[in-house]
C-alpha cells in the first residue's frame, strides 16, 4: 500500500512553487493548517524533512530538492493521464490551438486548417503568432496544443518539418545598395537594423548578428518587412515572407560578402502524442502532406 497520496504531492508542490505556507494557501484557497498537515504527514511517511525554516523564509532541504524532481515528474504523469482520459471520454477535442512562429509559410498552415476545418466543422481554432522561443513555452505551459518553432523543445516530442532561409534584405533604394560592392558587416553597422523580439515571457532568445549601432526592435516579422518596405532599414527575413517584394523589385538583397543567407530547421513540437484528438492529429497529417514536396526548404 502507497504511503503517500497525490493531494500531499500536490500541497508540497504548492509550498514550493509560492515560496511559503501562507503563500500557498492563498494561491490554492486552502487554509495554512490544512497544507501545513499534509506537508507534515508527506514527511512523516516518508520519513525526512522537506523544508527548513532559515529566518522568516521556509527553504527546501537537500532531500526536498530531491524529492521535488521525483514530485514533479509524478503529477506531470498524473495531469497526462487525465488529459488523456479526457479526450478518449469525449471524443473530437471543441478546441485546436495552434502556436506558429511568424517566419513559418502561413499558407501551408492555412490550407492545412481548412482540410481540418472541413472534417471538424464544430471545432474551435486559435492560431497563435509567436516569435522565437515562444512557441515552445506556450507548449510547456500548456498553452499550446500544437507548436511550429524554429528550436527544439528539451522536453516533448520535435519533428523536423522542413527548413527556413532567411535572407538579408532592404528597399531598393536604401543608402547600402548604393555603394555598388560587396559589403561588410562593418558597412552594416552604421545603419538602422530592423529586429524582431522573442514572444516568450521567460526563456528569451536572439537570432543571427545584431551588431548594428542604431536598432529598432519590433514583436513581429510582419511589422519588420513594413519597416523595410519604407526605406526605413534592413532587417534579416524569411525568403518566403519576402518573395514577392523582391521579384515587384520593392526589396534587394544586400550583397553581403559572407552571412548574407542563413538556414533554420523548422521543429513540429508537442507535448505527448497520446494527449492530441482526432482534428490535431489530422491537422499534423495534414501538414506533413503540404511539406513532403519541399523537403529542403519551405
Amino acid at each position: 500500500m502507497q504511503k503517500t497520496t497525490l493531494e500531499q504531492w500536490r500541497m508540497f508542490k504548492a509550498v514550493v512553487d509560492a515560496g511559503g505556507f501562507n503563500q500557498a494557501a492563498i494561491k490554492v484557497h486552502k487554509s495554512q493548517s490544512s497544507i501545513h498537515h499534509a506537508v507534515s504527514k508527506l514527511e512523516e511517511a516518508l520519513g525526512i524533512k522537506l523544508f527548513e525554516v532559515v529566518g522568516r523564509k521556509t527553504r527546501l532541504t537537500e532531500a526536498g530538492k530531491l524529492l521535488l524532481r521525483r514530485g514533479e515528474f509524478l503529477l506531470e504523469e498524473v495531469s497526462r493521464i487525465e488529459a488523456v482520459a479526457e479526450s478518449v471520454s469525449s471524443g473530437v477535442e471543441s478546441e485546436l490551438r495552434i502556436a506558429v512562429d511568424g517566419a513559418f509559410p502561413q499558407t501551408i498552415i492555412y490550407q492545412a486548417l481548412e482540410k481540418v476545418s472541413a472534417l471538424f466543422p464544430q471545432i474551435r481554432i486559435d492560431i497563435i503568432d509567436t516569435v522565437l522561443s515562444g512557441t515552445n513555452e506556450l507548449i510547456q505551459n500548456r498553452e499550446a496544443d500544437i507548436g511550429l518553432s524554429g528550436f527544439q523543445m528539451p522536453y516533448g516530442l520535435n519533428e523536423e518539418i522542413c527548413t527556413l532561409e532567411f535572407i538579408v534584405v532592404a528597399h531598393s533604394q536604401h543608402a547600402l545598395h548604393q555603394l555598388n560592392r560587396s559589403l561588410s558587416y562593418e558597412d552594416l553597422k552604421s545603419h538602422r537594423q530592423i529586429i524582431t523580439r522573442d514572444s516568450a515571457n521567460e526563456t528569451k532568445r536572439s537570432s543571427g548578428w545584431q551588431g548594428a549601432e542604431q536598432r529598432w526592435t519590433v514583436s513581429s516579422l510582419r511589422a519588420s518587412f513594413d519597416l523595410i518596405c519604407q526605406n526605413l532599414g534592413f532587417a534579416w527575413l524569411p525568403f518566403p515572407l519576402v518573395k514577392e517584394a523582391l521579384e515587384q523589385e520593392i526589396l534587394k538583397p544586400l550583397l553581403l560578402s559572407e552571412g548574407a543567407s542563413r538556414t533554420s530547421s523548422f521543429y513540429l513540437n508537442y507535448q505527448d502524442k497520446d494527449q492530441l484528438g482526432p482534428a490535431a492529429r489530422e491537422f499534423l497529417g495534414e501538414l506533413r502532406l503540404l511539406t513532403l514536396d519541399m523537403p529542403t526548404s519551405c
